[in-house]
């Protein structure tokens, strides 16, 4: 757990956030910011800070990660009407806590 991260809080129960989906690797719950009807971020329980830290080890993980999305996807009626998951990448490109995490959002009509 990295000292003062948010969401090293979160996946370890530190906070009131419910969680949606969990496994031992990763859990899911709701954006407190949301940009879509549904909008989930999905995050490893390790502490990674970016995905420009990521190594090969940590391959598993990613692929666990699009896993949940795909399980979260469904279980929140996006699957057939389509969705969208994604990383930002460092500040540049929107990333505002720094421990690695996808969103998904969906649920436009």
């Amino acid at each position: 757990m990295e000292k003062g991260c948010v969401f090293c809080q979160i996946v370890n129960g530190e906070t009131s956030t419910e969680i949606l989906y969990q496994t031992d690797n990763l859990a899911v719950f709701e954006d407190i910011h949301p940009q879509a009807p549904v909008h989930l971020l999905i995050v490893p329980k390790t502490h990674i800070r970016s995905v420009n830290d990521l190594q090969a080890a940590d391959s598993a993980i990613i692929s666990e990660m699009m896993m949940a999305a795909k399980k979260m996807a469904k279980a929140q009626s996006v699957a057939k009407s389509g969705y969208k998951i994604f990383f930002n990448v460092e500040r540049g490109g929107g990333q505002l806590i720094f421990h690695v995490h996808m969103h998904l959002i969906g649920g436009w009509h």
